[in-house]
Formats: C-alpha cells, sequence, structure tokens
C-alpha cells in the first residue's frame, strides 16, 4: 500500500512570526486525512516548527542537506543536525537547487547516501527542463537522473525512498502539466525503477507530482492511478489553498 502524501515547500518564504501564524492556521484547520501532511520551512525555523506542531499529525521536514557528516562547509547542514531537532524527513535534488546551486547528479547521489545512511527519509526530486520536453527527451532526461541519483542504492534501502516528479517548466510558470501527462509520466517512472529492480519496489514507492498543483486542479490530478500526492510550492503558504489540496487527496 503506497502512503498519499502532501508535502508544502515553503523554499525562502515566511519569517518567525509568519511560520509560528501559518503553522497554526494550518493545525486548526486541518483535515481528518489517512495521508501524511508535510511541510518544509526555511532552516532557520526548523526547530520552532517541530515545537509547534508537536501535538499535530504535520511533519516538519527540512529543504536539502550537505552530504558531509560536519566540517568546513560554511552554511551548511547536516543530517545529523536535522535529526538533532526532531526532523527526519528531507527533500534533495530540488530544480532550484539543481540550477541555481549547481547541484549534479553526482552530488545529488552523495547527499542521498548519507541521508540514507543516517536513516533519514528521502524525498528525491527530478524533472525535466522545457527544451527536454518540446525535443521530446523528457523520458531520457528522467530516466537518467532516476539512474544517477537512486539506482546505485540497496533495493533495502527503496523503503525510506519517495520520488517527486517535477516538470521544471510547469514550477512557479502558472503552467501545468495535464493530468494525462503527470499520469504519462509517473508510469514510465514505475516502469523504468521495474526494469531496474522490481515491480514490488516500483509499486510500493510513492510518486508525488510536483508541478503548480492548485486546489482547481488537484483533485483530476490525485485521481490518477499512479500519482500518490504532491509536492506543493506557492499553495502551501495559503492555509486554506494547502487544506483544499490535502482534502483533495
Amino acid at each position: 500500500m503506497r502512503s498519499k502524501i502532501v508535502a508544502g515547500n515553503w523554499k525562502m518564504n515566511k519569517n518567525q512570526e509568519e511560520t509560528e501564524a501559518l503553522l497554526a492556521e494550518l493545525s486548526a484547520k486541518l483535515p481528518d486525512t489517512a495521508a501524511e501532511v508535510m511541510v518544509a520551512p526555511t532552516f532557520v525555523n526548523l526547530a520552532s516548527a517541530v515545537r509547534d506542531l508537536e501535538s499535530s499529525t504535520i511533519q516538519v521536514i527540512a529543504q536539502n542537506m550537505h552530504f558531509a557528516e560536519s566540517g568546513a562547509f560554511t552554511g551548511e547542514i547536516s543530517a545529523d543536525m536535522l535529526l538533532s531537532i526532531g526532523v527526519q524527513t528531507v527533500i534533495i535534488g530540488h530544480s532550484e537547487r539543481r540550477a541555481y546551486f549547481g547541484e549534479t547528479d553526482e552530488i545529488l547521489a552523495k547527499k542521498v547516501k548519507a541521508a540514507l545512511a543516517k536513516n533519514m527519509r528521502v524525498m528525491f526530486c527530478f524533472g525535466e527542463e522545457l527544451e527536454d520536453r518540446k525535443s521530446d527527451n523528457h523520458f531520457n532526461v528522467v530516466a537518467g537522473q532516476l539512474k544517477n541519483g537512486l539506482f546505485d542504492l540497496e533495493a533495502e534501502a527503496w523503503k525510506n525512498i519517495v520520488l517527486a516528479y517535477e516538470p521544471v517548466w510547469a514550477i512557479g510558470t502558472g503552467e501545468t502539466a495535464s493530468p494525462e501527462q503527470a499520469q504519462e509520466m509517473h508510469a514510465f517512472i514505475r516502469k523504468t525503477i521495474t526494469e531496474a529492480f522490481d515491480a514490488n519496489i516500483a509499486n510500493t514507492v510513492s510518486i508525488l507530482y510536483g508541478g503548480s498543483v492548485k486546489p482547481s486542479n488537484a483533485v483530476e490530478i490525485f485521481s490518477k492511478p499512479d500519482v500518490d500526492g504532491g509536492l506543493i510550492g506557492g499553495a502551501s503558504l495559503v492555509a486554506d489553498d494547502f487544506m483544499a489540496i490535502v482534502k483533495a487527496i
């Protein structure tokens, strides 16, 4: 049985006061759901978010982490630091980390292994650019990102992996892949994992869609058989919108 997940990536938004206010509103409005609900505030507000949500089922996750355990890496955060404040899940490979901070497949593979070595859960992001989609190279790009980031793992490690497919051309642009395009890619991802590992892993790993999910399109996207939830950006910063998406799952 695959977990249904709705995760809010807050990116570089919300100061301390705004974070506390939004968390309180989310907690108050959280519907009765079997889905896992997660939020990823900025690093400086993670510890307080964990405390604020202590009595809530909403999970606090991190937006990123370094692959080293410690050392001269100014501005970076390790797995142990996250675990020490109660954060057990980390987003790795978000398209913005790849595009703006030069995170290569090699770097991301090291981060994945570092997180898994500490028994953390990894939400691994991947997806094609607009030019890849236009040139019909999107399947090759996605398969390559999966292979380079995850296919060196032992089969047992997949129990701590969540996948988040991000068509980069549909993030923050107002564009959204059609539900049919999302389903097509999610089915391809399962096929690719089946060929590399086995059908059991492919059919039990949760695959989230991460391309401009909104209350207006969430029900249709989430109704597709291979879509197990969403990694939500802008809509997760508005309590009513995010809770509407949670209800849609």
